[in-house]
């Protein structure tokens, strides 16, 4: 099982955990992980694009001249495409992008990730994310404090007001439940800092 120290915002090691083998030494799954990161991309898009056809566009219907002997191609209006503010042909219009992917390929995916962090040491555990106030320059220093100099993802309890206040006018820092982790925002933080009872609670998830 890998071993992980257990530290306070002072960068003292105050214990250690061994994590469970079955969720963070997964093996890499490149694969997983892309499917499961287009997935939450997919499911984020609104997909409220919208033109107008031929049918929506205003105008009339009326003939612009007679069907023939003018020797031009004939007309049934002004609002046909080929004609400047006429209908769109094959524009977008509002859809849904999300898509189902398999419960249980998402938890796959997800341990491979963490998985990936834990191999590189970019993995940090921490006793109690205590923060005495919610001031961003005084998180970021503390986080600092413990090694890391990167994109970080924060894990702990949407209880904890004043962590998640301090982070959110950081972007280098995101703050996340425990209960609330995903691929994507794993994949897109250099490292994860998690307390100890995060830690518990997003063992207690992926063992289910």
């Amino acid at each position: 099982m890998p071993k992980i120290e257990i530290k306070d915002w002072n960068n003292k090691t105050v214990g250690s955990v061994e994590l469970p083998e079955e969720i963070f030494a997964y093996p890499y799954k490149e694969h997983l992980i892309h499917e499961a990161v287009r997935n939450y991309r997919a499911e984020l898009r609104q997909g409220t694009h919208k033109v107008k056809n031929r049918s929506e566009v205003a105008g009339s219907g009326k003939k612009p001249f007679k069907q023939k002997g003018t020797g031009r191609a004939r007309q049934g209006g002004n609002r046909p495409p080929i004609h400047r503010h006429g209908g769109t042909v094959f524009g977008p219009v509002p859809r849904d992008y999300s898509y189902k992917m398999n419960a249980k390929e998402k938890k796959a995916a997800l341990k491979s990730a963490l998985s990936q962090r834990v191999k590189e040491g970019h993995f940090f555990l921490i006793n109690e994310m205590t923060v005495e106030e919610p001031k961003s320059q005084a998180l970021a220093k503390k986080v600092a404090g413990i090694g890391v100099d990167g994109k970080a993802l924060l894990v702990d309890a949407f209880d904890n007001t004043n962590a998640v206040l301090a982070s959110r006018n950081n972007p280098k820092l995101q703050f996340v439940d425990a209960l609330n982790v995903n691929v994507y925002d794993v994949v897109n933080s250099r490292y994860i800092v998690l307390s100890q009872s995060a830690l518990q609670k997003l063992t207690e998830t992926l063992e289910k």
